[in-house]
């Protein structure tokens, strides 16, 4: 369950207008909980008052700092709980922004009234500033609103359709295509044919064609993000085996491009600090380490090469460095999937998947199943497996447990994963530790195309 706490001097209006439709459904079902705080309720003033004059003289009143103080700890207690002010003078709230939000257990907001909150205690308590856009409003309430239902519908669990938090607008920086219902005619105007044809390859190029066109009649700013990642991806694609990593990053909307001619290519993924890198030669390598973001040296980088490896570990302080296979499915069909009982995991599950997944800690388990990412294989009633996708969006985190071993589940979870991933329009991949050669031959048994040369993973 994920829990929004809304500071607030209008507790009703936020319970009123989050307690309906997909987000009312989802707070009955326990996947979401909206607590709404009274800040009133912590001034010290008799008469409930909880704002002031400025210090300088101006205009309007101005929040006071204590009750704001005391009704954040109540919430937080001596926990340190991320918590959000919605100002105008915030960063814009993207798309991006609310998938990483998402990620929390908890989450607080704040909304200002008057001509604001003390400054003191924003300092002490707020970890985020959000603008929901370049406009005053009377309140943060509205603003708050927005920024839960745009966090709460990524939450696992709350929309009905696994694929809809991620085919909407503003996803890979495309907007959504145009949709029809019933009846086939309306009005004179009549669906599309080929959304009645049944060819899910047909449709899928029709609603990718609709969705580039709109994308650039619209919002041409985001058109010219898209059409730069496209010539890219189109460049690395003479080498899909090798550069299939940055090409599903830069597809999936997970990286953003910092450099790039030829195949000399950066890459960031600003949602968890990683980089991928590849150089043809030390020219454009020198060019491109002055431009990797300072994050990725308490993370990783990923290079085709070991050519340059040294050279990237030094500047960045990296001390260990990881030899991977990468395997791609690049086939038509889907696979079979023997054994039917697959599930998304809940959080119910961490503790199970931490306990046998030992490339990351229980943060990242949760992390990862929070993001509806790991999927459990049944036996009866049974949990005896799991696989998973990692926030690089890299098959990965595959178990079987011993006495479920050799009959073909490790195939249904990894076929499984590879469908699903297929049917959003992905093109599957993994990372195979070298020496991994059970899995090795798992990859060649499914059909995947394993890559050469390997890639390195560099971390400090």
């Amino acid at each position: 369950m994920m829990k929004f706490h809304i500071l607030t001097l209008f507790p009703e209006m936020v319970q009123q207008g989050l307690a309906t439709s997909i987000l009312g459904r989802a707070a009955e079902k326990n996947l979401i909980s909206i607590d709404a705080v009274n800040i009133r309720d912590y001034t010290q003033d008799k008469h409930g008052k909880v704002d002031d004059y400025t210090y300088g003289g101006g205009a309007g009143m101005l929040m006071q700092a204590q009750p704001v103080y005391d009704a954040y700890r109540v919430v937080a207690g001596d926990r340190k709980v991320r918590c959000v002010y919605l100002t105008p003078q915030g960063a814009p709230f993207t798309q991006k922004k609310a998938r990483e939000l998402s990620g929390e257990e908890e989450l607080v907001l704040l909304c200002g009234h008057y001509e604001g909150i003390d400054e003191r205690v924003l300092e002490e308590v707020v970890t985020d500033y959000i603008s929901i856009g370049d406009y005053v409003l009377t309140g943060g309430e509205l603003a708050a609103m927005v920024v839960v239902d745009a966090v709460a519908r990524l939450v696992p669990g709350v929309l009905n359709n696994d694929e809809s938090a991620e085919t909407e607008s503003f996803h890979n920086d495309l907007l959504e295509y145009p949709q029809y219902s019933r009846p086939e005619e309306w009005h004179g105007k009549k669906v599309p044919e080929v959304l009645l044809s049944g060819n899910h390859k047909k449709i899928n190029a029709w609603r990718l064609e609709q969705s580039e066109r709109r994308t650039e009649e619209r919002r041409p700013d985001l058109y010219a993000k898209y059409q730069e990642k496209q010539k890219v991806i189109k460049k690395l694609s003479a080498k899909k085996r090798i550069f299939i990593h940055m090409m599903e990053t830069l597809s999936r909307g997970l990286g953003e491009v910092l450099y790039a001619e030829g195949k000399n290519v950066l890459i960031y993924l600003p949602e968890i600090g990683n980089a991928m890198l590849n150089a043809e030669d030390e020219e454009h390598l020198e060019k491109m380490l002055p431009l990797i973001p300072k994050a990725v040296s308490g993370h990783s980088i990923v290079t085709v090469t070991d050519r340059w490896n040294e050279r990237v570990s030094e500047i960045l302080g990296y001390h260990g460095s990881m030899l991977c296979s990468q395997a791609c499915y690049t086939r038509g069909e889907p696979l079979p999937v023997r054994h039917k009982d697959i599930r998304q995991l809940t959080v119910e599950e961490v503790p199970y998947v931490a306990e046998h997944y030992h490339l990351g800690d229980e943060i990242y388990v949760r992390e990862r199943i929070t993001a509806g990412d790991v999927f459990g294989i049944y036996i009866e009633g049974k949990l005896c497996g799991f696989i998973g996708c990692h926030n690089d969006g890299s098959m990965g985190m595959l178990y079987v447990e011993d006495a479920y071993r050799r009959q073909g589940l490790a195939a249904s979870l990894e076929g499984y994963l590879i469908n699903k991933q297929r049917e959003q329009g992905m093109i599957p991949y993994a990372h195979i530790v070298n020496g991994n050669e059970a899995s090795i031959q798992l990859q060649e048994r499914l059909g995947l195309n394993l890559s050469d040369p390997a890639i390195w993973w560099l971390y400090n």
